[in-house]
């Protein structure tokens, strides 16, 4: 495979042997073989890199070559990466270097930061496969996604592509091409999906930031499964133009790109990047809102925030870590002088239900006839997800209604909001929601089977920021809060943390703060509100 004959030039970055199977946390190794200097350098995060580049600190060849190590690494114990293209890498950090060398002036505002970059976003000169046989090797890309573009013009540099599951409409990450990727945390269970790769790779440190994107959950699934930063942007706001995937034109519902990264401001970062280059310009969808850093940097926040907790979506309740989280968050922003009240939650199974209805208006079509044009089987999350279709497409009669119930559904999940004014002490609704992001910490491979923690804000275009809370330490005193269940998959979810509640000891814990739609830089903004209070 082109993958293994890449790495095999660089053996000295390898591990000695390969790990055994029965080591699950593989967190610590990827790290082990660098020198103190390059850890310095790939425990720092993005804004702190950019800053010591900018510097001269480190040069761009150096922190290429650090990652380059760890991102070696990381594959051989997670299966994280598809395209790897080193030499390229360190060719254009060698050119980053000389600029700034010549001219005293950095290339952009991102010069000389490694950027990794999910699968199916395309990547000129570089392969597209997005997790099918049918397009693997065959799909070049002749340009750069726009995102892309402006992070190359920024001044990154690009020397991966990560794993995405085939289909990418899934919240694991697996494929046919490629295989399974893992969590680095435990092995034995998924990164998430669909920006699994991703994931695995930034919580390995062999990524300081990268590209995923989001439909359903895909960037803030495996950013709290991997214990990372994770933003999903409401749409028309982020580049989205130039990835590759089924149901390219399919507009009913529309996913996002956006950052997974290693700390709140990195997600800033990317976004100020973003918007400055004023892509509103290259990609005619987009609303010309420029970036507000007065917003986005707190300034314009009360002082007195109102926040609203969703302890269960009325779905599927959380497992026990994540009611101890919502409790932790809960005492930390009290204790920093802001109003915590419970979230009502608003129709979220009937929200799922529209939503796979949008997802699959043509019942799977395309998604069977490009599986069958590679003679691959579906893997089992592929499965899952076309076993929600329906068994004919819709009619065009039946898609006009069903946009008129998703618009329905928006209108009163904004009123639901604005109602809250009544129980808060601010004189406003709540400014933001905390909710889980998944009923479970990292579940078993290819048992992930709630989505309306993620979704339900997909549907409603919300922005959304994942913030990671540390690993969980198993308690053989916890108290399991369920109550009788209400449907088969809260059974099964249920069942998975009763039988073994230790499987979680040492996962990965973390929530998400949800803001009004296109209220990007407010939600960033209390986003750090949240860390702070929860640092302090």
């Amino acid at each position: 495979m082109k993958r293994e004959q890449i790495l095999s030039r660089y053996q000295d970055w390898r591990l000695q042997g390969p790990v055994p199977p029965t080591i699950n946390d593989v967190s610590p190794l990827a790290v082990s073989l660098l020198t103190e200097r390059e850890r310095e350098i790939v425990n720092s995060d993005a804004t702190d890199l950019v800053m010591s580049l900018r510097a001269s600190h480190y040069s761009a060849v150096e922190v290429t070559t650090a990652f380059c190590k760890v991102a070696t690494v990381a594959q051989d114990l997670t299966n994280c990466l598809t395209e790897i293209f080193f030499e390229e890498a360190l060719q254009r950090a060698g050119e980053l270097d000389k600029h700034l060398a010549e001219t005293g002036q950095p290339v952009g505002p991102l010069h000389g930061l490694p950027v990794s970059v999910k699968d199916h976003i395309l990547l000129k000169d570089h392969d597209t496969s997005t997790g099918y046989i049918a397009w693997a090797f065959k799909t070049v890309a002749e340009k750069d996604a726009v995102a892309v573009h402006i992070l190359r013009h920024a001044g990154a540099v690009f020397y991966v592509k990560t794993a995405n599951p085939q289909s990418l409409l899934s919240l694991e990450t697996n494929n046919n091409i490629w295989g399974r990727t893992l969590n680095p945390f435990n092995r034995s269970l998924t990164p998430g999906g669909s920006s699994g790769g991703e994931g695995a790779l930034i919580a390995l440190k062999g990524s300081p930031l990268g590209l995923g994107t989001d439909i359903g959950g895909s960037i803030r699934i495996p950013a709290v499964h991997t214990g990372l930063y994770g933003f999903k942007a409401s749409v028309a706001r982020i580049p989205h133009a130039g990835l590759l995937g089924s149901h390219d034109g399919m507009d009913a519902i529309l996913g996002v790109l956006g950052p997974i990264a290693r700390s709140a401001r990195d997600l800033s970062l990317f976004c100020k990047v973003m918007l400055d280059a004023r892509p509103w310009l290259l990609e005619p969808p987009l609303l010309e809102i420029p970036w507000k850093a007065n917003v986005a940097d707190g300034l314009e926040l009360p002082p007195k925030l109102s926040f609203a907790l969703v302890w269960d979506d009325g779905v599927v309740a959380p497992h026990p870590p994540l009611i101890q989280a919502l409790n932790r968050v809960k005492r930390a922003l009290i204790d920093a002088g802001h109003e915590v009240i419970d979230w009502v939650p608003l129709k979220h199974q009937e929200g799922w239900n529209l939503i796979t209805q949008l997802y699959l208006l043509d019942a799977g079509k395309e998604y069977v006839d490009t599986l069958t044009a590679g003679g691959e089987p579906a893997v089992q999350q592929t499965q899952w997800i076309l076993s929600q279709a329906k068994d004919e497409p819709y009619s065009v009669g039946e898609i006009f209604k069903l946009n008129l119930a998703r618009e329905r559904f928006r209108v009163d999940a904004l009123m639901h909001w604005n109602q809250t004014e009544s129980r808060t002490t601010t004189g406003r609704p709540v400014d933001a929601i905390i909710s889980p992001v998944s009923p479970s910490l990292a579940p078993p491979h290819d048992t992930t089977i709630s989505w309306t923690y993620t979704s339900h804000w997909n549907l409603l275009d919300y922005p959304a920021a994942v913030f990671p809370m540390g690993r969980y330490v198993a308690d053989a005193e916890i108290v399991v809060p369920f109550g009788p269940p209400r449907n088969e998959a809260e059974v099964y979810l249920h069942n998975q943390w009763t039988e073994d509640p230790q499987r979680a000891n040492g996962l990965p814990v973390g929530l998400q703060i949800i803001g009004r739609r296109h209220n990007e830089e407010k939600v960033l903004a209390m986003l750090q509100v949240v860390d702070n209070a929860l640092k302090s």
